[in-house]
């Protein structure tokens, strides 16, 4: 589930609100997965994978993240990002441009100590995308740090959040007779700026 806040009340965020609650009255299963491509500018490619947005809060959209992960590395070498959630109980695609920065450490904090125990034992034990002998000592790295509570206490400082700023959004449509609906927002001139897109 996607937690929203004090959402901007412009036209693109209002329309995403708006597909969002519908999608949520269709039940769409795995609502908040949400692909984020970034580029890794030592091997000049680009690299996607799914994440979790937990919250939108005012004009952030956050998830959160190990800062050692190749797409923490990413995100600091190139700060411009592409994100797609595609809801397919409505047959909608929500594609987004921004630029992506670190969230505030105290509410990384907070969002740390909400979570479920386990949920964190996994933050601290993996070493993200690095490699591992076996599948067998990830497991082990992880239940060696559940038992220890104090170990999992406080929010290490290589995990926390990921905050984004759109400044295009496209909402698809996807109409059977395949006359897709492609609406774009778009910032230019500090105002968002309307096109529709042939299918």
């Amino acid at each position: 589930m996607i937690n929203i806040s004090n959402i901007i009340n412009d036209i693109p965020h209002t329309i995403f609100k708006n597909y969002f609650e519908l999608a949520l009255e269709n039940n769409q299963k795995y609502i908040e997965a949400i692909c984020i491509s970034s580029f890794n500018i030592d091997l000049n490619e680009v690299e996607s994978r799914m994440v979790n947005l937990k919250y939108i809060k005012d004009n952030e959209w956050i998830f959160f993240s190990n800062f050692d992960s190749l797409k923490a590395k990413n995100f600091s070498s190139h700060n411009q990002i592409s994100a797609l959630f595609f809801w397919d109980s409505i047959n909608v695609q929500v594609r987004i441009k921004a630029k992506i920065f670190k969230t505030a450490s105290k509410f990384s904090d907070d969002h740390y100590k909400s979570r479920a125990v386990n949920k964190n034992a996994l933050a601290i034990s993996s070493n993200q995308s690095q490699k591992i002998d076996s599948y067998d000592l990830v497991v082990k790295n992880y239940n060696d740090i559940l038992m220890d509570s104090s170990k999992i206490k406080n929010r290490p400082s290589n995990w926390g959040g990921y905050s984004f700023n759109p400044y295009y959004f496209e909402f698809w449509e996807g109409h059977e007779s395949r006359l897709n609906k492609r609406d774009v927002y778009e910032i230019k001139s500090n105002k968002w700026q309307h096109s529709i897109l042939q299918p």
